[in-house]
């Protein structure tokens, strides 16, 4: 029987208190996809979603704890509230950190979001604000050929929470999509890394209460409100993106 999928989480943040209290962390937020993405990928000869998978969680921003890498498959960077292009120490040591990750020639790496700029960041391109603005729960994401290919399907539906992006493609990064607000939608490196910038974790109450939280602090206007909280309970492809990514963590 194959041994189970060591993923390490790398939480980047803390999510909202109400959803942090009922996953205790995004390590917990992470684990409920992975597993109902285990379940629809079906093949429990190769992925039993009860048994075939072990997701341990590291603190990098208060903590700054990291996996050996020889003790992990695989590093999932999640996302985050803070931003990718700044210089606080945590930030620059989960860059250097996913650098000598990504050199590795056996682990691979998941990147959502922040963690997707991040991943970007590493390898040497721009990452930053965006003239568009933010992207805000369910939206199209049109995918590349061989962004069709990967996710076996002509485009997703994801939903989204960002204002920064990864501002062009690294060298040697096979491009997976774009929507009209970003135009680094997602990057693949076989072998190596997917990322996405959408959230596929999100649940419709996750996205709900960020929404509605940060529309009470002054974040998003009314008007951005309105037309985000109709989008967040469309349907998505989290799931289908999480089965994806769980099909290229078990690729030799």
């Amino acid at each position: 029987m194959r041994p189970p999928l060591r993923i390490a989480v790398l939480e980047c943040d803390t999510p909202v208190d109400k959803v942090d209290a009922k996953y205790n962390g995004y390590h917990g937020v992470f684990s409920v996809l992975l597993r109902e993405s285990a379940q629809a990928l079906d093949q429990p000869e190769l992925l039993d979603p009860d048994t075939g998978l072990d997701i341990s969680r590291w603190d990098v921003v208060s903590k700054q704890e990291y996996p050996r890498l020889d003790d992990v498959d695989a590093i999932l960077l999640t996302g985050s509230k803070h931003n990718s292009f700044e210089d606080h120490p945590w930030i620059i040591k989960l860059v250097e950190y996913t650098k000598k990750a990504i050199d590795d020639n056996r682990v691979k790496l998941l990147g959502i979001c922040f963690g997707h700029q991040i991943i970007g960041r590493a390898l040497g391109v721009k990452v930053g604000r965006s003239d568009a603005g933010w992207e805000i729960a369910v939206c199209d994401m049109d995918l590349t050929e061989q962004g069709k290919k990967l996710f076996g399907r002509e485009k997703l539906r994801i939903q989204q929470m960002h204002q920064d992006i990864v501002h062009e493609y690294p060298p040697n990064v096979i491009p997976l999509g774009s929507s009209p607000r970003c135009a680094v939608q997602g990057m693949y490196r076989p072998g190596c890394f997917v990322t996405v910038q959408g959230h596929p974790e999100f649940k419709d109450e996750i996205i709900t209460e960020i929404i509605s939280l940060r529309t009470k602090s002054g974040v998003f206007s009314k008007e951005q409100s309105v037309d985000a909280l109709e989008r967040a309970t469309w349907q998505h492809d989290g799931v289908a993106i999480g089965a994806t990514f769980l099909k290229f963590l078990l690729e030799d």
